[in-house]
């Protein structure tokens, strides 16, 4: 199982699922008072990972300057609306191709990056980011809808590609469901499959509850409360091949972990961005076409 060959003939989908309710405006750090005056809001720093992912995935499929489809995408952000939150060129889209989502940013940034200048200092030099998503921070929480939503949109892709690796579906949230309890739509969503195995459905909860992180635990009775609980059962547990992936990138994974982590900080979201797209790649067994 999860061992399938991602190629452009038999490629791979991986959805982002966003919250994007009017919580999402506070800043991190579950409520506590921040000294600076610019601190950056969750839904600031959550756009900035999913950016950061998206450029990744497009890097990661560039062979001899072709961007190559083996992933396609979709995103979905909920909050007053639950619909795709692509932005510019690929706005309202469901599904994306990689070389699509690489050729159609929203708009390149400007940054800068400190590197070495080969006498013993350093120096600044330009760096150019490619912006999908805007930070969004508006309306409730409807947790289920968005779940169903991404359902639907994986129903249509296994039925096109029923022998492909499994999805993956990576989901961020602050707050607790709005519109009902999401165990069921989440459950339904995780029983989806292609020959090779289940959908993986994993969960970043960034909790207002002032309590210590928690990432990828075996067990829900470590979790403080019910909803991180809950957000628990309905993350897949990382698959056995998958462990030794995880363990290079740094991430404390034994059998039985589920793809969950709680009360996230910054560095948290980017690292969870990062192993959801980067372990499809790194998996024993499965490869790239050329």
């Amino acid at each position: 199982m999860y061992s399938a060959q991602i190629t452009r003939a038999n490629p791979t989908l991986i959805i982002l699922l966003l919250d994007q309710s009017g919580s999402m405006a506070d800043p991190f750090g579950g409520g506590e008072q921040h000294s600076s005056q610019t601190a950056a809001r969750k839904a600031d720093y959550v756009a900035g990972a999913v950016n950061h992912a998206l450029h990744d995935l497009v890097i990661r499929c560039t062979k001899t300057e072709e961007v190559r489809n083996y992933y396609y995408v979709s995103i979905i952000g909920y909050g007053r609306t639950v619909g795709s939150a692509f932005t510019g060129l690929l706005a309202d889209r469901q599904i994306a191709p990689i070389s699509e989502v690489a050729d159609n940013p929203a708009r390149i940034e400007i940054g800068y990056k400190r590197v070495s200048d080969g006498a013993g200092g350093s120096i600044e030099m330009p760096v150019r980011y490619p912006v999908w998503i805007y930070p969004h921070a508006d309306g409730g929480t409807p947790m289920c809808q968005a779940l169903r939503q991404a359902q639907s949109i994986l129903g249509q892709w296994l039925a096109q590609h029923p022998r492909g690796f499994p999805p993956t579906v990576l989901h961020l949230t602050d707050g607790e469901s709005g519109d009902g309890d999401p165990l069921a739509p989440g459950r339904e969503l995780m029983s989806l499959e292609t020959d090779d195995g289940q959908v993986l459905l994993f969960n970043c909860h960034v909790s207002s509850r002032r309590a210590n992180k928690i990432e990828y635990p075996e067990d829900a009775r470590v979790l403080p409360d019910g909803f991180a609980r809950t957000l628990f059962d309905i993350s897949s547990p990382l698959p056995e091949n998958f462990l030794g992936a995880a363990q290079q990138l740094g991430v404390h994974a034994v059998p039985g972990s589920r793809g969950f982590v709680f009360n996230a900080d910054p560095s948290s979201v980017v690292q969870f961005y990062e192993i959801g797209t980067s372990l499809t790649g790194m998996a024993p067994h499965i490869w790239m076409d050329t």
